[in-house]
């Protein structure tokens, strides 16, 4: 297939862009390249895929309407899969606008070109933050998210609403994605675990939110990766049963879904904090803080539907997992 990938020069993107190549399908890979983090890391992601065949890289911000109308009427991907955001929850609280323009323009951008150019399936991400207030485990697709606790949970709970709307008016196959914490080589310098690992060999001191009492729905880039391909190979249908009665946030009269993509085995931080000292060779120097606005203390994904669905099954142990983002680490930054 042609597949249209956007933030192909971000973790997730750049990782699912070598899997969908090494199958076979040509990847046209749209990236801004913004300076939110370290640029140089966005740069040599990229360089992982740039002798490839089949790919067609191209840097553009899908906040761009003329841009993102002209790639999609000049390479008419099949589909698509929206990885291009302003991610973050804390960041959200210093920089708004961000938010607005990459999460909710930028993604109108998107459902437009496809509404245009008969996009058969658009795969998009979405985050476990749209549970916010939400106190029940684990969390479901299948209940409401209406009490967000960040503008960037809120500007994602807006573009399952927005999608929602596309397949409702369009038709267009839509099915949206909740990540829960992705981590693994190549991640985000933003993310715990990047910056654990940073302090730690720095002998700095890392702070350890809500005195160190999270747990968290740790999930592994490959597993996530292996689920939003078999989402994208598993084009969303109508639900014949969906009751307007009782409606089920879930799913709809109109082609769209909704799911949780995770671990679905909740880690205490903890014990990520001691597999990364032990992988290090040296112990953190903790600074208990209480917890940070717009974050919560746990998170657990219920994955049933997805692994129903499309035989979904993450694979990678915290322990397998931490071991080679130490590894991938040490080499990137020479510290072997």
């Amino acid at each position: 297939m042609k597949i249209l990938v956007t933030g192909t020069a971000g973790f997730i993107g750049n990782t699912l862009a070598i899997r969908l190549l090494d199958r076979g399908d040509q990847v046209i890979g749209l990236d801004n390249l913004n300076d939110y983090y370290d640029v140089n890391l966005k740069r040599a992601r990229l360089a992982r895929i740039s002798d490839r065949s089949g790919l067609t890289q191209i840097k553009a911000d899908i906040a761009d309407r003329q841009a993102v109308a002209s790639i999609f009427q000049q390479h008419k991907p099949q589909r698509v899969v929206n990885l291009a955001a302003q991610a973050g929850v804390r960041y959200s609280l210093d920089n708004p606008h961000a938010y607005l323009d990459s999460n909710l323009i930028g993604f109108t951008n998107i459902l437009e070109a496809c509404r245009y150019n008969q996009v058969e399936h658009l795969v998009y991400a979405s985050t476990s933050s749209v549970y916010g207030a939400n106190a029940r485990q684990p969390f479901s697709v299948h209940d409401s998210v209406n009490h967000p606790m960040s503008l960037y949970a809120a500007t994602k709970k807006a573009n399952e609403l927005m999608a929602h709307t596309y397949s409702s008016l369009f038709g267009l196959p839509t099915t949206g994605l909740r990540f829960f914490t992705v981590y693994g080589p190549w991640g985000r310098p933003d993310m715990a675990l990047f910056k654990f690992t940073k302090a730690i060999l720095e002998g700095q001191p890392i702070d350890v939110f809500n005195h160190g009492n999270h747990r968290r729905d740790f999930t592994y880039v490959d597993d996530i990766v292996e689920g939003v391909i078999r989402s994208l190979d598993h084009t969303a249908t109508t639900c014949p049963n969906w009751d307007a009665m009782n409606p089920d946030p879930a799913t709809s009269y109109a082609p769209y879904r909704l799911y949780n993509i995770g671990n679905s085995s909740p880690v205490e931080l903890m014990r990520y904090i001691e597999l990364l000292e032990q992988y290090l060779g040296k112990k953190a120097q903790k600074n208990f803080m209480p917890l940070q606005p717009g974050d919560v203390p746990e998170t657990h994904s219920d994955v049933s539907d997805l692994a129903r669905d499309v035989g979904y099954q993450p694979a990678t142990s915290i322990e397998v997992g931490i071991r080679n983002f130490v590894d991938w680490y040490l080499d990137y930054y020479g510290k072997k």
